[in-house]
C-alpha cells in the first residue's frame, strides 16, 4: 500500500512539474499573434462573399459548427453566436466592404483569447484569392503554449478554408 502511495504522489508531482513548465513556456510567449493564409477559388468574389457574409448558413458548410445564433445588432454591428465543437463563440461583423472585406472580431472577453479575422476576396487567374488574417491575442498561458507548439496557429483559418474549398467542390491546400 505505501508503494502505491508514493508511487501516486510521484505521479501527482510530476504532472503538476510538467503543467508548471508548460505555463512557465507559455508565459514567455508573446502574448499577440498574427497570422495570414490564402487559397484561390475557381468562383468569382461576389459568390463566395455572399456564403461567407451569410453567417447563419455556416453549420451547412462547417463541420466545426453546430448552429448560429443571430443575435442582433449592436452599435449598428451584426452580432452572431457560433455553437460549436470548441464551445459558443459571440462575434461582430466589424467592418466590411460588401464583395471585397469583411472584418470580423470576438465580442466575448472570457475566453483566454481573443482577435479579428480580415477576410479579403480579391480577383485573380480566373478565379477568387480568399485570404484571411487572423490578428490575435492569446492571454492564458496554456492556451498560449498549445497553439504554439502542439497545434499551428493557423489551424483555424486552414479548418475555415478547407471547408469554404470543400463547399465550392474544390480541393485546394492553405497557402
Amino acid at each position: 500500500m505505501r508503494t502505491i502511495v508514493i508511487i501516486a504522489i510521484c505521479l501527482v508531482a510530476l504532472f503538476a512539474l510538467i503543467l508548471g513548465f508548460t505555463c512557465l513556456i507559455g508565459s514567455r510567449l508573446p502574448v499577440s499573434h498574427s497570422a495570414t493564409r490564402s487559397i484561390l477559388l475557381h468562383r468569382p468574389a461576389d459568390e463566395i462573399y455572399r456564403l461567407v457574409r451569410d453567417v447563419a448558413s455556416a453549420p451547412t458548410w462547417r463541420s466545426d459548427v453546430n448552429s448560429v445564433e443571430l443575435v442582433g445588432e449592436v452599435n449598428g454591428k451584426l452580432n452572431y453566436r457560433e455553437h460549436g465543437k470548441q464551445g459558443d463563440v459571440t462575434y461582430e461583423i466589424f467592418e466590411e466592404i460588401p464583395g471585397e472585406r469583411i472584418v470580423t472580431r470576438i465580442v466575448d472577453t472570457d475566453l483566454g483569447y481573443s482577435g479579428k479575422w480580415t477576410t479579403v476576396f480579391k480577383s485573380e487567374a480566373g478565379g477568387t484569392r480568399v485570404m484571411i488574417t487572423e490578428d490575435g491575442e492569446v492571454s492564458n498561458v496554456l492556451f498560449r503554449f498549445m497553439s504554439h507548439y502542439v497545434f499551428a496557429q493557423t489551424s483555424t483559418i486552414d479548418a475555415y478554408l478547407n471547408a469554404l474549398a470543400k463547399r465550392f467542390g474544390e480541393n485546394v491546400q492553405p497557402q
